[in-house]
């Protein structure tokens, strides 16, 4: 995301996710990927999907920080404390449940911010926590509650989000910088709408992945030429300052007339020849729908002999 405010999001990889692979290998390895060719703090904003033990374990080796939201029934766990000296060390400490606050120990740090869009909200942190399955990595655990909502009446669930990294930003600022991730949903509504990403009905993999890969070079034109371009709109329509990826696009047109085209001009060459007499015609190629999905473990019961 190249601006603190806005709607524009950059993409920098998008690929298709295969059969063999999951949405959490995929996600790894593209941050691998990402960390590798960027030379600057990475800050990823993810959803609650990856707020398991899973990914931490995956992306521990890579130098990037994650700000992940998880759901509010999950169970973490703290520090164990010293060795006592008998048996096996102990990898886990107190239970810290999100939906039972009779398990919460005193947080370490405790702000309120007073928003102008949320009103005001309590945000609080607790340390050295961990994911049942990934034990060796801490964790930041940071809840965010608003306590005087701008609108009465409606029901806001409080926003749990950990923090996976070397050093994490200020408390008054992390919290906010975790909004800039729905920039990212805006983006993928933009391409479906907008620049038509799911609209062809294509018949191979390999056409979707051509047809995907237009979809972020489109994006950086648009960025490129948000400068360039005189805007304009349609008469229903506020004039904008700092334009927006859909406002670029319906005013490029007078930068493609100036700019021209490499593509020669269609020449009509009367009717055309059809299908040739004695070719054979080919039914469409079906591939297999391929599902993946979680087994479910089926209870059974216990018969008395």
């Amino acid at each position: 995301m190249p601006e603190e405010k806005g709607s524009w999001a950059l993409p920098l990889r998008h690929e298709r996710i295969t059969s063999f692979e999951t949405p959490i290998s995929k996600a790894a390895y593209q941050l691998k990927q990402v960390a590798t060719s960027i030379k600057q703090p990475i800050l990823a904003l993810l959803d609650c999907e990856y707020g398991n033990a899973s990914w931490v374990n995956q992306t521990r080796d890579i130098e990037a920080d994650c700000l992940i939201r998880i759901r509010s029934n999950c169970c973490l766990y703290g520090h164990p404390g010293e060795y006592s000296g008998r048996g096996r060390p102990k990898k886990h400490g107190d239970k810290f449940k999100l939906n039972d606050n009779n398990t919460w120990c005193s947080a370490n740090e405790t702000i309120e911010v007073n928003d102008q869009k949320l009103g005001l909200l309590r945000i609080k942190k607790w340390s050295n926590l961990h994911f049942r399955n990934s034990s060796s990595v801490s964790m930041e655990l940071i809840l965010v509650e608003r306590l005087k909502p701008n609108k009465q009446g409606v029901l806001l669930k409080p926003l749990w989000l950990v923090f996976v990294g070397r050093q994490m930003p200020t408390l008054s600022r992390i919290w906010s910088q975790y909004l800039r991730r729905f920039t990212v949903d805006h983006w993928y509504r933009f391409i479906k709408q907008r620049l038509h990403w799911t609209l062809p009905s294509l018949s191979t993999p390999e056409q979707c992945e051509r047809w995907s890969d237009l979809m972020p070079l489109m994006t950086w034109q648009l960025w490129l030429a948000k400068d360039i371009v005189k805007e304009y709109h349609l008469p229903w329509q506020k004039p904008q300052s700092n334009l927006t990826p859909g406002r670029v696009a319906q005013s490029m047109l007078g930068l493609f007339v100036e700019i021209g085209t490499p593509a020669h001009s269609p020449k009509p060459r009367g009717k055309s020849p059809g299908w040739k007499p004695g070719k054979k015609r080919c039914k469409r190629t079906r591939y297999p729908l391929v599902k993946k999905g979680k087994s479910t473990y089926k209870k059974t019961k216990n018969k008395k002999t």
